[in-house]
């Protein structure tokens, strides 16, 4: 393996694991799995038949001293907080996709926490307990640290398919990150218009986050820097994302020829033959490879000199 490759990878494995940690907090993983904990489950009427649950799996829970509503879903505690749904469903290690397949969707419950009915509580609850109650008998004793595995089990499958679709969004939101931190760190912020959206001490704005990536105005409102960039490893998928790259960029060159634009991809994608498409590309004056502005304190400060920062 070369050295390109094997910092691609690198990288490449720090940005699946930030998003996958980013969506254990998108998700509220924690603070739901601590408000079920917190539940009174002695007061709900635990009706096993009629909720799915089966004996065996009932008495294994119980005789180990595990408060069953941290383990089988309740219509109640579902219909207070549908969000809850999404515990239980990962507990079954099932996805939300499967959920769709068998009739019963639940993203607009676990995404927008709309309204539950009774019927549909009910529903979901029976579906995912007789599922739990199989896997608690699967195993001779039950451990209830396996729950948390179970539930991380699935939450990683459903984070990976989100790694899928954001994965060059998270590589401009690293560069970003790194950039509004330079910019606090040096003290160069008059004034903060927003999460994302900075005016500088020297009268430009800095807007993060929108298209193109990073942009710089000056004080009459017009682009005069703009970067671009695009992640992955896979160098198909990022030469492929590369044509909304360049019509961003010559987007920025056509409101001002005099505008600078900064094109950054990861070093897979740097072959020799694309290194000449980009220098014949009139709209591209600068191009660093993701690894290096990460990792490379020269060329990340050459970015920033370039940015005027």
């Amino acid at each position: 393996m070369n050295k390109n490759s094997k910092e691609a990878w690198t990288l490449d494995q720090l940005l699946k694991s930030r998003l996958f940690h980013r969506k254990l907090h998108e998700w509220g993983m924690l603070e739901i799995a601590r408000e079920i904990e917190s539940i009174k489950g002695e007061e709900l009427d635990w009706n096993i038949s009629l909720l799915n649950i089966d004996e065996g799996a009932w008495n294994k829970i119980i005789h180990r001293g595990i408060k069953p509503v941290t383990v089988f879903a309740h219509p109640r505690v579902l219909e207070s907080q549908p969000k809850r749904i999404s515990y239980y469903r990962m507990l079954a290690m099932v996805s939300q996709k499967s959920m769709d397949n068998v009739g019963l969707p639940v993203i607009r419950y676990e995404t927008d926490n709309r309204p539950l009915s009774q019927s549909n509580a009910l529903a979901i609850s029976k579906h995912l307990n007789k599922i739990i109650s199989d896997l608690i008998n699967s195993d001779e004793v039950i451990d209830p640290r396996e729950f948390d595995i179970w539930r991380g089990m699935a939450a990683g499958t459903q984070a990976q398919g989100s790694w899928q679709n954001e994965k060059g969004a998270e590589s401009a939101r690293l560069v970003s990150e790194m950039t509004k931190k330079h910019i606090k760190a040096r003290g160069l912020i008059s004034l903060t218009l927003g999460p994302s959206q900075f005016r500088l001490k020297d009268g430009r704005e800095l807007i993060i986050g929108k298209e193109p990536d990073i942009g710089i105005y000056d004080a009459t409102g017009r682009i005069s820097i703009a970067v671009e960039i695009k992640g992955g490893i896979d160098t198909a998928g990022v030469l492929e994302r590369l044509g909304a790259a360049l019509k961003s960029l010559s987007r920025a060159k056509r409101e001002n020829p005099q505008s600078k634009t900064i094109l950054i991809l990861p070093s897979v994608a740097m072959t020799k033959a694309f290194q000449k498409d980009v220098k014949a590309a009139r709209d591209v004056d600068y191009c660093f490879t993701l690894d290096e502005v990460i990792n490379e304190p020269l060329k990340q400060k050459e970015f920033f000199n370039l940015l005027g920062l």
